[in-house]
């Protein structure tokens, strides 16, 4: 007779079950109620609790103690110094301390496998009007022959060398020193099981797992963001005794040619000649929907280089609450070639435009009178290469820069 069933009745097996049993039962918990298939308070109490009882029922001495005691007894309320019988004391305690060991770093039940991550690359365009891909993924799984046994139902046994756990505390004295460390279990080789070579399954030869090809649908919704995760909840690598990972692509933007993103806001960079910038007129671009807009800009609204103008809804789409952003046109403007500073239309513009500002020298200031001249980089550069590749602004200096011609009046 046991004291009491609270953690079987959890994990909802009998008092008898055995060690695979309870191993199942937890596996059916776990997989139900983990916080990353089931968010809500309740699955997450449940889960808690779940994991609780295995840590117990997994681990016969500590199952003996809850058996004769219940859990006051794991606690430490049934005998002085800690359980009945003196089994889990003051000795485990510290050498757990000094050595993170002991029952801190026993099993607790299925670990939760790797996520396995792609990146997947999308246009603006496609990320404006979304899209479908198909991509193949290769991974593991557990063999449908066996269910994951690695052999025949009832021919696999828990082996007595590692107690199901595949691994192995070893302990060595060097000196003064005790060193304690983790090993792999020599007699399962790591698999917590044994099995007879004649009862192993002959579809996965006892690995307990085979490869499996599956196509996955990938939906890149309209508005999504560079780095965004598409996430297929469970679909990673399986391994026996452990949950699922998921596989995540991770949204990757490509750059445009003639767009930039900015949140849901698109900025397009629009050249316009001089006369459309003083006296209004249109432009048009290719949007990322496919359409074409034609934009006018009203006659008397003067656009000056680096200007920014808004298209109101022309952004990108905005997910879950619907709607676009906004279009940000930024202006710069291409001036007339030298050939149409003639004579004439330098007069008609004399009399059209506002007045030249007049520069505003001191009276008594030494006035150097210049003339631009062309820049030519190439000699720019050779220039300051034989000056050691530094700038000079001493008054020692030939007097002007590169390209700039001065007489002294």
């Amino acid at each position: 007779m046991v004291k009491e069933t609270k953690f079987y009745d959890i994990l909802g097996v009998s008092v008898t079950a055995t060690d695979v049993e309870i191993k199942k039962a937890y596996r059916k918990c776990a997989l139900k109620f983990h916080p990353d298939k089931n968010p809500s308070e309740e699955a997450a109490e449940k889960f808690k609790e779940a994991s609780s009882a295995y840590e117990i029922l997994s681990d016969s001495e500590k199952r003996e103690v809850y058996d004769q005691y219940g859990e006051d007894g794991l606690s430490g309320a049934g005998g002085a110094g800690g359980f009945p019988g003196g089994g889990f004391g003051f000795g485990d305690d510290i050498f757990s301390q000094f050595f993170g060991a002991g029952g801190a770093q026993r099993p607790k039940g299925p670990q939760r496998g790797r996520d396995i991550k792609h990146e997947i690359s999308a246009s603006l365009e496609e990320l404006y009007k979304g899209r479908t891909a198909k991509l193949a993924l290769n991974k593991q799984i557990l063999c449908k022959e066996c269910e994951g046994r690695g052999g025949k139902k009832g021919a696999v046994k828990k082996c007595t060398g590692c107690n199901g756990q595949g691994i192995k505390f070893v302990t060595r004295q060097m000196g003064p020193m005790i060193q304690r460390f983790q090993t792999e279990c020599d007699t399962c080789h790591g698999t917590g099981d044994i099995v007879d070579p004649k009862d192993r399954c002959k579809s996965c030869n006892g690995k307990k797992i085979e490869n499996e090809r599956k196509i996955l649908e990938v939906h890149v919704e309209p508005g999504m963001k560079d780095g965004q995760k598409i996430v297929f909840k469970g679909e990673a690598d399986q391994a026996p005794d452990v949950i699922p990972g998921d596989v995540v692509f991770l949204v990757s933007e490509r750059p445009h040619k003639h767009f930039k993103r900015d949140g849901d806001d698109l900025v397009y960079e629009a050249e316009i000649d001089l006369l459309t910038a003083i006296a209004g007129g249109e432009f048009a671009l290719e949007h990322v929907s496919g359409d074409w807009l034609k934009v006018a800009i009203v006659p008397g609204e003067v656009i000056a280089p680096g200007m920014r103008k808004v298209i109101e809804g022309k952004g990108m789409p905005v997910p879950k609450y619907g709607g676009y952003g906004n279009l940000i046109v930024k202006f710069t403007i291409k001036f007339p070639e030298n050939h149409f500073t003639t004579e004439e239309n330098l007069k008609q513009l004399e009399q059209i435009l506002p007045p030249r500002a007049t520069p505003t020298i001191p009276k008594k200031a030494t006035v150097d009178e210049c003339v631009l001249a062309d820049f030519d980089p190439a000699k720019y550069n050779r220039t300051r290469a034989s000056r050691g590749g530094a700038h000079y602004d001493s008054d020692e200096e030939e007097q002007g820069g590169e390209g700039v011609q001065c007489a002294s009046q």
